[in-house]
């Protein structure tokens, strides 16, 4: 009888545990998707001012159509995108894009001085910052649920219900990853 009372204790311990480590799992998937939320925002945040950036710049573009495009097509791509994976190369390409759109605004002084235009560049930067942020705080989150899921005892329970570790939102072109060079000449 006491083999039993025993046995029966083991196995409700088990069976906590068991539940523990599910509902702390589920509680951190629901946080990495609520870090992606966060990132999908600001995201879409910066695709809806780069349309007003490419028609305040076209006036005074004119010569510049292919870079317009270029950026136009790199947005439509990027706000199509969906999961870590495949918004990170999107958006790797976006920057790629108003990079070169930035560089050729250089050219144009007129362009650089009208007010539509710089408060759409602060807005664009504002926001750059916030999915910074965002980012940093979606990888954050990934980190900690990919541990549990791979950490004993919690490897078990996750393996046992299908959680599967999530995607880091990474950086994608090297020259991103560079450290500046600064020259005072």
């Amino acid at each position: 009888m006491a083999a039993l009372i025993v046995l029966l204790v083991v196995v409700g311990v088990v069976v906590l545990a068991a539940i523990v480590i599910y509902n702390s799992l589920v509680r951190l998937r629901n946080q990495v998707k609520n870090a992606w939320s966060q990132i999908d925002v600001q995201l879409k945040r910066r695709h809806d001012l780069i349309p007003n950036l490419v028609e305040t710049a076209k006036g005074y573009m004119t010569h510049e159509r292919e870079t317009l495009e270029n950026v136009t097509k790199a947005r439509n791509l990027a706000a199509q995108a969906s999961g870590a994976g495949a918004a990170s190369q999107a958006e790797t390409q976006l920057t790629r894009a108003l990079g070169q759109f930035f560089l050729v605004v250089e050219n144009y002084p007129d362009l650089k001085a009208n007010q539509n235009f710089l408060a759409l560049q602060e807005e664009l930067t504002s926001t750059e910052n916030r999915i910074g942020f965002a980012r940093q705080f979606y990888n954050d989150q990934v980190m900690t649920f990919n541990n549990k899921t791979e950490m004993f005892p919690s490897n078990l329970v996750a393996a046992t219900f299908s959680f599967r570790k999530a995607d880091f939102f990474e950086i994608e072109d090297q020259a991103e990853r560079a450290v500046p060079k600064v020259s005072f000449q």
